[in-house]
């Protein structure tokens, strides 16, 4: 019986987007695009969000991916920063909620340990074992698509581990999960 699916990985910005795609066909990795959204152009922040989610929705009715798997935003020193870079990811998971598809979210070391096997990896090192694992002739100029594309490779290595990360299949399981952050009243 041959089993197939698609893993779409999103690297979340508001500078750029990165994204990746892989098919899995019996249990092997097959590499299908990365690409980046730019928006650095833009200078109105709900306008980026906007861009985020019509882009990963594109993707979603384009690739019918059965699962995502998306960087957690990683704690710095910025709040403004990282409070952007949350919304992103907020704004990146609603897309594919709205499209029922399961989301898991994977820290960034944990993303490089699953690819590289050290979790204080540059992007580039990331980047190069993506290179031999998918056979993929080039790199990009930016290396946020080989982090979306990072973060699918990391949800198949890990799809049959029970703690991978937190899992999400609609608003309905998001709520559940996160009870403490709904507002009553």
């Amino acid at each position: 019986m041959k089993t197939e699916k698609i893993i779409l990985g999103i690297d979340p910005g508001t500078t750029i987007m990165g994204f990746g795609l892989i098919k899995v066909v019996n249990k092997k990795m097959e590499f299908l695009q990365l690409n980046e959204l730019h928006l650095k152009k833009y200078d109105d922040h709900y306008l980026k969000l906007k861009l985020i989610f019509e882009r990963t929705v594109e993707l979603i009715d384009t690739f019918y991916p059965d699962e995502i798997a998306i960087e957690a935003p990683f704690f710095g020193k910025n709040v403004q920063s990282m409070l952007k870079l949350g919304r992103a990811q907020g704004v990146a998971m609603a897309a594919g909620l709205s499209r029922q598809v399961p989301i898991t979210e994977y820290s960034p070391k944990k993303i490089k340990m699953a690819i590289t096997g050290n979790g204080n990896a540059s992007k580039e090192q990331v980047a190069k074992m993506l290179q031999t694992l998918l056979k993929l002739k080039a790199l990009p100029k930016n290396l946020d698509s080989t982090d979306g594309l990072a973060a699918a490779v990391c949800h198949f290595y890990n799809e049959d581990r029970m703690d991978v990360g937190k899992s999400y299949t609609g608003w309905s399981a998001f709520v559940k999960q996160n009870e403490k952050r709904v507002k009553k009243g």
